[in-house]
């Protein structure tokens, strides 16, 4: 078994009401970049007023150094945010928070869902150009607390719209925490066999008594590919003030061990992010 862990700083700094001074996040970011995850969500080209804990994402990237073969994902939210980060060389994935419930989607993105799939389209020709790969972020692929539409079916229809644009990576997002074992399963059994092109990853948020079970759906669905934050710290700004925050990086880990599959973690430093990232999130 062949697990993709993603770590998601940014989903955990990006919430913080404090600002985390950018050397600390070089630091950081640098430390995690030496444990061995498949990717690092480290930061996002969004605006500044939306997202101010973000505003210093190019100048850290700047001082970026790999000891590892982790890639780099950054999160945009419209095509001048894909523009900026297509310029920079040592990112590999573009991020783009899409919605399927229409009223997240505006809250979000202050777009409309067929609006930002235009967007997608854009954002696609970018990638393909620059040699970047798109991961489209489903928000509210478990549940719609709106009360907009929603079902599997629904989620199946609406993947199918990103397939026919080419994307390779899609990620059902649980950005209230509203999923549930049993529906996390049914999501994943009808997506992975509906759609073999396509890398179907699991961002999951979770309380401490949650995880397992949630985890444990996912992965005996067939999904391979997990986001996580450290501490479990994270969850969307933009959705509401009390979130269930990411499941989190630990739990991930001694999950996967006690299956005995191997992850390639550098428990070493693991341990020096981990103890580095109580400082970074004294900022909340």
């Amino acid at each position: 078994m062949k697990i993709q862990l993603v770590e998601c700083p940014r989903d955990a700094m990006q919430g913080l009401h404090n600002f985390v001074p950018t050397a600390l996040k070089i630091d950081y970011i640098n430390t995690l970049l030496s444990v061995g995850f498949d990717t690092l969500d480290f930061g996002s080209f969004v605006s500044p007023k939306a997202i101010p804990q973000m505003k210093d994402t190019a100048e850290v990237l700047e001082k970026l150094e790999w000891t590892t073969a982790t890639k780099l994902l950054a999160i945009v939210a419209n095509v001048r945010g894909a523009e900026q980060a297509v310029a920079f060389d040592k990112i590999t994935y573009l991020g783009f928070p899409l919605s399927i419930s229409e009223t997240f989607q505006q809250r979000n993105t202050n777009a409309s869902i067929a609006e930002a799939l235009q967007t997608i389209a854009t954002i696609q020709e970018l990638c393909l150009k620059h040699h970047k790969t798109l991961v489209v972020y489903l928000s509210m692929g478990f549940g719609n607390p709106y009360g907009d539409d929603y079902s599997v079916q629904y989620l199946v229809d609406f993947t199918a719209k990103l397939a026919r644009l080419g994307v390779q990576i899609v990620a059902p997002s649980d950005t209230v925490g509203s999923s549930t074992p049993i529906l996390i399963k049914n999501v994943f059994e009808m997506l992975i066999p509906a759609f073999p092109e396509i890398n179907f990853g699991a961002h999951l948020h979770a309380t401490p008594d949650t995880h397992l079970e949630k985890l444990e759906a996912a992965v005996e669905a067939g999904c391979r590919r997990f986001d996580g934050a450290i501490r479990g710290f994270g969850g969307c700004p933009m959705a509401s003030d009390a979130l269930t925050g990411n499941i989190s990086t630990e739990h991930i880990i001694d999950y996967f061990e006690n299956k005995n599959v191997a992850l390639g973690i550098n428990q070493h430093a693991f341990q020096q992010a981990y103890d580095l990232s109580a400082k970074v999130f004294q900022y909340e």
